[in-house]
Order: C-alpha cells, then sequence, then structure tokens
C-alpha cells in the first residue's frame, strides 16, 4: 500500500519548514475543527514529529480529560494544561495540537505566540456540530443544549483564536486538502530568501 501524495507542491514544503525552523507548528480551534486529524498529515508532509496536548496530558495525569474535569474542574485542568504545553514548547520542531480551551488560557496563548507558529482551524458552527455530536466525550457539552453551548464557544473563542499567526478554514473536504492548505499557508509566510547556494 502506498503513502498518500502530499498535495501540498515540494517546494512550499521546503518553505513551510524553513518558516517553522526549530519551533512548534501549533494548532488552535474548537473542539472538532479537525487540529489532530490535520496537525497528523501536516506532520507527515513536513516529516516532523506530531504530538495531541490532550493525549500528553491524560499520559502524565494518567486520568481522562473527562475525568480531570470531573475531578479537579476547568481552572486546574487549566493549568495543567498550560504546564504540559510549556514544556513541548521548549524543543521542536513538531506539530503540536491543543484542547480548545488552551488557546483561551492568556499563559499559554502568550507562550505559543511567542515560541512557537499557531495555525488557527476555522469552521462554521454546523461543521463543527455535526463532528461533536457523534461522541458523548465533550466535558463542555454536557449541558441541556450543547448546540447552543458550542454556539455560544465559537462566539466567546472565535475573536480569541483569530490572533494566531496563520488561520485556515476546516470544512467537510479531504483532509489531505485543508493539510495541504496549511503547508501552503505556511510557505506564504516564507521571506523568499533561498538559503540553498546555486550550484
Amino acid at each position: 500500500m502506498t503513502e498518500p501524495q502530499a498535495i501540498a507542491p515540494e517546494q512550499d514544503i521546503e518553505k513551510a519548514r524553513r518558516v517553522l525552523g526549530q519551533r512548534n507548528l501549533v494548532f488552535v480551534g474548537l473542539m472538532g475543527a479537525g487540529k489532530s486529524a490535520i496537525g497528523r498529515l501536516v506532520s507527515q508532509m513536513l516529516e516532523i514529529p506530531f504530538v495531541d496536548s490532550d493525549h500528553e496530558i491524560e499520559r502524565v495525569s494518567r486520568m481522562t480529560i473527562p475525568e480531570l474535569f470531573e475531578a479537579y474542574g476547568e481552572p486546574e485542568f487549566r493549568a495543567l494544561e498550560a504546564r504540559v504545553i510549556k514544556r513541548l514548547l521548549k524543543t521542536g520542531p513538531r506539530v503540536l495540537s491543543t484542547g480548545g480551551g488552551a488557546f483561551m488560557n492568556e499563559i499559554t496563548r502568550t507562550m505559543v505566540l511567542n515560541n512557537g507558529l499557531s495555525v488557527w482551524l476555522k469552521a462554521d458552527l454546523d461543521v463543527l456540530w455535526a463532528r461533536v455530536s457523534k461522541r458523548d466525550s465533550r466535558p463542555l457539552l454536557k449541558t441541556a443544549n450543547p448546540r447552543q453551548t458550542l454556539s455560544d464557544l465559537l462566539d466567546q473563542r472565535y475573536p480569541v483564536y483569530a490572533r494566531a499567526d496563520v488561520t485556515v478554514t476546516s470544512r467537510d473536504d479531504d483532509k489531505e486538502i485543508i493539510a495541504s492548505e496549511t503547508v501552503m499557508a505556511l510557505a506564504r509566510l516564507d521571506s523568499g530568501q533561498d538559503t540553498v547556494p546555486n550550484s
């Protein structure tokens, strides 16, 4: 079985690597935006490691995210999340997907903006709801009207997510296309300085 071919042109992949340097590429956005799925594909295209901050939190705490919310509440969870992301940002390059609330935490957001390159996967409410309503594992959606809760989160969080370095639209399209669009968006940040000697 052959690996799926990256749609992003090779020169864009090279430019994206150059833009990233030794930093982490940090995916931010609401639950259901595709941060982990797209992040994994981008990491394959750029040939750098992938890590999911939620999985890392679960690994170090030996508890699931819903269990952490239940036991300690959201403020304590956000503090743990900030510590884990701070540690992950110290080494790179890698692709890092974060939980939906991570970028809302001012400490975490400042660390990401200062030490990483951030990508907001922006999706509309219908796309997000179609994805998250299939699973009952989202602590913030355990409300009487989860779709309205998601809509409220969208209203609150989108102005903050907009501070990310790059915005890519997440929609019902092949994940490879959205991953490629992410790489091409990064490539556009390249200053055009070609450091490769013409020999």
